[in-house]
C-alpha cells in the first residue's frame, strides 16, 4: 500500500514540474455552468454542495469508451464493472450501494425500479456527452426520492453550430480464448455524432455499435446505441426541449451473479427513453418548466445459454414521469415550487406484475440578500402508493471568505425504495422479501472551495446515517440470500480534489500541461441487530481511493495522457491501474492510441468477475464544424 501512495504521488508531482500553458479556463467555465437541478438553477461557482463537473475537453483526453468508464475518474465513484466498454457496471456514490445513487439524462431520471443493475444501460456514447454533473450526498430536496447518496446527470451536447463526428477503433488484450486457444480477445466501436443549427432549431443525432468476444470465456459484447435530441424556439419566451433514445445490449454473464454456477450465462437488456420538456418564461419574474418522459427497459437473462427453458427471467418495466417546476425571483430571494408524479409498472415471470404511484411536492426557498452569503432551504413531500408518506427536508449555506475561496455546510436528507427485485425475487440462490421497507438517509456536509487559477481545489467532510439499510444477508453458506432492513450504517468521509493548469496562453507557447489529483477516504461503521447474518453489501465500499491524471501537449497537436488511479476495498485487495491515451491531430483528423491497466494486473470490482487485464486500443477520429 505504501509504495502504490508513492508511485502515484511521485507521478503527479513530476507532471506539475513542467512548464506549461493553460489548457482551459476551468474557473470561467465552471462558474457560468448552471447546474441543472431540476428545482432552482444555481451557477457552480455559487453551489454550497460537494459537486463535481467532468468537461467535453476532459472526455476527449481520457481513455474510455463508455460512461461507466469516464466516471472511474471521479472523487468518490465506486464504479464496478462486470466488463469493459460498457457491457454491465454499478455505480455507487462514496460508500452507497448501486441501488442508492439516481442517474438522469438531461434532467431525466433513468432509476429502474426492477433493479439498479440496469440503471447504466444508456443510450449515450461518448461523442454525445458535453459534460457529467454529480452532485454527492443525499439529495431528495433537489432530485427527490431515490438520491439516497447522491446523484449523476448526463448532459447530452447541444451543437451551436452545424458538423458532425466520427470516430472509429478497435483492442485487443492479446490473448486467445481461453477455451479454444485460437479465439483472439478482440473488439471494435463505431461511434457518430452530428449537429444541424439554424437560428431556431438544434437538433443532435448519436449512435454507436460495438462489438468485442470478450476478455475471457463467454463475456463477448455487442451493443446498439442511438440517440436524438431536438431544441426548438417556439417563441419569444418559449424553448422546447425533445429527446428519444434506444440502446440494445447483449453480453456473455460468466460469474456476473451467480459463480460459478452460471457460466454459461447470458443477459439481454433493451432501454428507450423519451421526453418533451419546456422553458416558459411566464414573466419576468415566474419561469415554468414543465416535463413529460417514458422509460421502458426490457431484461432477459438465461442462466445456461444452450438450455434457456431451464432457467430464465424476462422483465418488462415502464415508468412515466410527470414533473411540473417553478422557480420565482423576489426581493427577499428566489422561490421554487413544484410537482412530480410517478408510475412504475413490471411485467415479469419471476417478480410478477406489480404497480406502484408516487406523488411529490417539493418547496424551495434561496436567501442572497446577504452579501457573499446563500443560503439554501427546503423540503420534498413524497407519497407513494406502497409505502406512504416521507417529508424529505435540507439546508445548506455558503459564505465567500474573497473571490477565490468559499465555504458551506449544509443537512440534507434521502430516500431509496425498495426494488421490485429487492420486493419479490423468487431463484435458487436470491429470495426477495414483500415486507421491505423504504431506506432513509441524513447526512451533514462541511466543505471548502478555492477557485483561482492555475489552481482550483475542494476539500470536503461528510457524516451519512442510513437507517433500515437494505442488505442481502442469509444465516448460514449453504441458505439464500434475502434483504432485511435490520441494519444501520453509520459512514464518515473525506474527499479532496484539485486540478491545476499552469501558464495561460502565450501564441509562441510550445508545450501545455493540465493534472489534477482527488483522493477519498470512507469508514463505514455497522451497527445490526444480528450480527451472526452474512453480509452481501454492507462493507463492500472503497476505503481508499486516489487518481490522479496528467495531460501533456505539444503545439496542439500531439497529445500525451497518464492517468492512473489506486483503490483499496473493504474486504478486497489494493491495487493499482495505469491508463494511457496518446493522440496525434492534424486538421480535421485525430489518429489515438489508449492503453488500459497497462500493468496487467490481477483485480476484481464486483462479485468473483475478475476484469481484463493489458487492452490496446488504437481509432482515428474525423471532426468537421462549421
Amino acid at each position: 500500500m505504501y509504495k502504490s501512495f508513492v508511485l502515484l504521488t511521485a507521478l503527479f508531482f513530476a507532471s506539475n514540474m513542467v512548464p506549461a500553458q493553460n489548457i482551459s479556463d476551468s474557473s470561467k467555465v465552471l462558474g457560468e455552468i448552471m447546474i441543472q437541478s431540476n428545482r432552482l438553477q444555481i451557477p457552480f461557482s455559487k453551489q454550497n454542495r460537494d459537486i463535481i463537473i467532468i468537461n467535453r475537453k476532459t472526455l476527449d483526453a481520457l481513455p474510455v469508451k463508455s460512461v461507466a468508464e469516464i466516471l472511474q475518474y471521479a472523487a468518490g465513484i465506486d464504479v464496478r464493472q462486470r466488463g469493459p466498454w460498457g457491457a454491465q457496471a454499478d455505480i455507487g456514490i462514496e460508500g452507497g450501494t448501486f441501488d442508492q445513487a439516481l442517474v438522469l439524462i438531461n434532467g431525466i431520471k433513468v432509476t429502474d425500479p426492477q433493479t439498479g443493475h440496469n440503471m447504466m444501460n444508456l443510450p449515450v456514447n461518448t461523442l454525445a456527452i458535453e459534460r457529467i454533473e454529480i452532485v454527492k450526498g443525499a439529495a431528495a430536496r433537489i432530485y427527490g426520492v431515490n438520491a439516497l447518496t447522491g446523484a449523476i446527470n448526463i448532459i447530452t451536447r447541444n451543437p451551436g453550430s452545424t458538423g458532425a463526428d466520427v470516430q472509429m477503433g478497435g483492442g485487443t488484450s492479446f490473448r486467445n480464448n481461453d477455451s479454444s486457444n485460437h479465439h483472439l480477445f478482440a473488439g471494435y466501436d463505431l461511434s457518430i455524432a452530428a449537429g444541424i443549427h439554424s437560428k431556431k432549431v438544434s437538433q443532435f443525432l448519436s449512435a454507436s455499435q460495438t462489438q468485442s468476444s470478450g476478455y475471457r470465456y463467454n463475456t463477448a459484447l455487442s451493443n446498439q446505441k442511438v440517440l436524438y435530441q431536438n431544441q426548438i424556439d417556439a417563441g419569444k419566451n418559449i424553448r422546447l426541449n425533445l429527446l428519444g433514445g434506444y440502446v440494445n445490449n447483449q453480453f456473455g454473464a460468466n460469474d456476473f451473479y451467480a459463480s460459478p454456477a452460471d457460466k454459461e450465462s447470458k443477459e439481454r437488456v433493451q432501454t428507450a427513453i423519451a421526453g418533451i420538456s419546456a422553458t416558459i418564461q411566464v414573466n419576468p419574474v415566474w419561469v415554468m418548466r414543465p416535463r413529460l418522459s417514458y422509460r421502458y427497459n426490457y431484461d432477459d437473462y438465461i442462466f445456461i445459454r444452450q438450455n434457456p427453458s431451464y432457467y430464465r427471467n424476462k422483465h418488462h418495466t415502464d415508468v412515466w414521469d410527470v414533473e411540473l417546476n417553478n422557480s420565482f425571483k423576489s426581493k427577499i430571494g428566489n422561490f421554487g415550487l413544484g410537482m412530480e408524479f410517478r408510475n412504475e409498472a413490471i411485467r415479469s415471470n419471476s417478480l410478477g406484475k406489480r404497480n406502484r404511484v408516487n406523488y411529490g411536492i417539493f418547496g424551495e426557498y434561496s436567501f442572497n440578500m446577504i452579501s457573499r452569503l446563500l443560503i439554501n432551504a427546503g423540503a420534498y413531500v413524497n407519497y407513494n402508493s406502497d409505502f406512504g408518506w416521507e417529508v424529505l427536508p435540507g439546508i445548506d449555506a455558503g459564505y465567500d471568505v474573497d473571490e477565490h475561496f468559499r465555504i458551506f455546510a449544509g443537512v440534507s436528507t434521502g430516500q431509496r425504495l425498495p426494488t421490485y427485485t429487492d420486493l419479490y425475487y423468487k431463484g435458487p440462490s436470491n429470495i426477495g422479501n414483500p415486507d421491505l421497507q423504504p431506506e432513509h438517509s441524513i447526512q451533514s456536509e462541511l466543505g471548502l472551495k478555492y477557485n483561482a487559477q492555475p489552481v482550483n481545489l475542494s476539500v470536503n467532510y461528510f457524516r451519512r446515517n442510513i437507517s433500515g439499510f437494505i442488505d442481502w444477508v442469509k444465516d448460514s453458506l449453504m441458505q439464500p440470500w434475502q434483504p432485511q432492513n435490520f441494519q444501520k450504517i453509520i459512514s464518515n468521509g473525506i474527499s479532496f480534489s484539485s486540478n491545476f493548469t499552469f501558464f495561460k496562453h502565450k501564441p509562441n507557447t510550445v508545450f501545455s500541461l493540465a493534472s489534477g489529483l482527488s483522493y477519498t477516504w470512507l469508514n463505514p461503521k455497522v451497527k445490526t441487530s444480528d450480527p451472526l447474518k452474512i453480509s452481501h453489501y454492507a462493507l463492500d465500499n472503497l476505503r481508499h481511493q486516489l487518481a490522479v491524471y496528467a495531460t501533456l501537449g505539444y503545439r496542439s497537436k500531439l497529445n500525451l495522457t497518464i492517468a492512473a488511479k489506486y483503490q483499496q476495498r473493504i474486504q478486497y485487495k489494493d491495487y493499482v491501474l495505469l491508463d494511457a491515451k496518446f493522440s496525434y491531430a492534424v486538421k480535421n483528423w485525430n489518429v489515438f492510441i489508449d492503453g488500459s491497466n497497462l500493468g496487467n494486473v490481477s483485480f476484481i470490482e464486483t462479485g468473483a468477475v475478475p476484469l481484463p487485464g493489458r487492452w490496446i486500443t488504437a481509432g482515428v477520429k474525423w471532426s468537421w464544424w462549421k
